[in-house]
């Protein structure tokens, strides 16, 4: 019998959504403690770049401290805004404070922001599988943003380990992640699918090969 992909995925965010928010308010509290602290400790090579990230909603890990402390430390951050139907997300940039409204889904974004174009997207995936990729809300607003960016950004999926699943069944739209981070740790996700990272010493250098291997590929391609 062929899996109904769109039916199953529904299905899928429905209860992962629900899995996230049945976590107890303390319990979600220091996952997202533990993960803050992660980000700021294993991406350094994100301090002084451009870092687009996101408004927490429905359970989703709150990054607003990281995003803070990477403020501070000299990287511009930004939020994103659905501004058209089925376009990329555009980013503006943010700092702590600053005057807030609210995008044609209701959510809170940058008043006035400069345009931002990420080095770096931190991404809320619903769910997330052991190949690296995925599962949004179905808007695809992530895939698209994706697709119109070159050099690439890192790519960092930020969830909770209560919403890994097996696959996402992977459709030819889907952008599988550079990292998944979790109140686990850090996850490089590579060929054979996601590996947890022993040390978070090792992950600055995997962030600039990346980005240098990005870098020469968009020169090579001019």
């Amino acid at each position: 019998m062929t899996l109904d992909i769109p039916a199953w995925r529904a299905a899928e965010r429905a209860r992962l959504m629900a899995s996230r928010i049945a976590l107890p308010a303390a319990e979600r509290a220091r996952q997202d403690a533990r993960i803050n602290e992660m980000l700021f400790e294993a991406f350094p090579p994100l301090i002084g770049r451009a870092i687009g990230f996101y408004w927490p909603m429905r359970g989703e890990c709150d990054l607003r401290p990281v995003a803070a402390r990477w403020h501070e430390s000299g990287s511009r951050l930004a939020l994103p805004a659905v501004v058209k139907k089925d376009h990329p997300l555009a980013y503006s940039q943010w700092s702590p404070g600053c005057a807030m409204g609210r995008d044609a889904f209701g959510v809170p974004v940058p008043q006035g922001g400069a345009a931002v174009t990420p080095d770096a997207l931190l991404v809320p995936p619903v769910g997330f599988d052991e190949a690296g990729y995925r599962l949004g809300h179905g808007t695809a607003y992530v895939d698209r943003t994706l697709a119109g960016l070159e050099p690439q950004p890192i790519r960092i999926a930020v969830g909770r380990e209560v919403n890994r699943i097996p696959t996402i069944h992977p459709q030819p739209h889907d952008v599988p992640m550079d990292f998944v981070v979790t109140e686990r740790g850090v996850h490089e996700v590579t060929a054979a699918g996601l590996r947890l990272v022993a040390r978070a010493a090792e992950v600055p250098g995997l962030v600039e090969r990346m980005m240098q291997v990005r870098s020469s590929r968009q020169r090579a391609e001019r």
